[in-house]
């Protein structure tokens, strides 16, 4: 039996623009992310992976098609019900850590918790422990710019994780990142995913990081081009054991 996905579309477009000047960044995607799946999304630039990704997550309406998350279709739903379900279901970590400067990690963590309703003793508590899940539970009164790049984007990892959501969302997470954070960064997705069976969908255009998916899909033209399982998956863990030892 086929797993039940996650998330999926069906027959996805997304165009702008109209006439001669239009732009089909979609030109009908239909792909299914089941369950405990890492996938890695790859393509040129205006191939329509970041398009995807930010229908996927209903922070944008397709001209037509379907996404359906975890059983619900998101074109059903009114923009307060949308809402709702992308703050129960869905976490999103983008390129630029996009952290409150003046705040706190813990705060910053917990800002998806005040806009749920959450009292502040049980907010304090889930952010902590969503801080502690990306090995920063000794962090918390840090405010941004005394964390490095790669701290900064596990808190805002954390941050995507405090609502407990079965799908996380990532569009290029190493994109600022050196090469040894980045690593860093897949070995927390990984334990994410093999740990707590978590899927992730991330887009990126370094195939090294793609390596760390277990799953492929490459886009071009609006268009899936291939979709395949990585026969020689990268380890983070193993890869940072072969590297010089480093300063977080």
């Amino acid at each position: 039996m086929t797993p039940t996905p996650i998330v999926s579309s069906k027959d996805l477009r997304r165009t702008y623009g109209e006439g001669e000047a239009a732009v089909h960044a979609l030109a009908g995607v239909t792909v299914a992310f089941p369950a405990g799946e890492l996938t890695a999304i790859m393509g040129p630039s205006g191939s329509g992976k970041s398009t995807l990704m930010h229908l996927l997550a209903g922070l944008d309406r397709p001209t037509s098609g379907t996404v359906t998350v975890d059983g619900t279709e998101l074109g059903a739903l009114d923009d307060d019900a949308l809402t709702e379900l992308r703050r129960e279901k869905i976490g999103f970590v983008f390129q630029a850590f996009n952290l409150l400067s003046r705040t706190t990690a813990l705060e910053n963590v917990e800002l998806p918790l005040i806009y749920a309703g959450i009292r502040a003793k049980e907010r304090h508590r889930r952010s902590q422990e969503a801080l502690t899940r990306v090995g920063l539970g000794d962090r918390g009164h840090h405010i941004p710019s005394q964390l490095s790049g790669g701290q900064q984007q596990r808190v805002a990892i954390a941050r995507s994780l405090v609502n407990r959501p079965s799908l996380l969302l990532a569009d290029e997470p190493t994109g600022n990142l050196d090469s040894r954070t980045s690593v860093d960064i897949m070995q927390v997705f990984q334990e994410l995913n093999q740990g707590e069976n978590l899927t992730i969908v991330m887009v990126t255009h370094e195939p090294d990081i793609a390596d760390f998916a277990k799953r492929i899909i490459t886009f071009r033209d609006g268009r899936i081009l291939k979709d395949e399982r990585v026969a020689h998956r990268r380890i983070a863990s193993e890869v940072i054991a072969r590297m010089p030892a480093l300063e977080d």
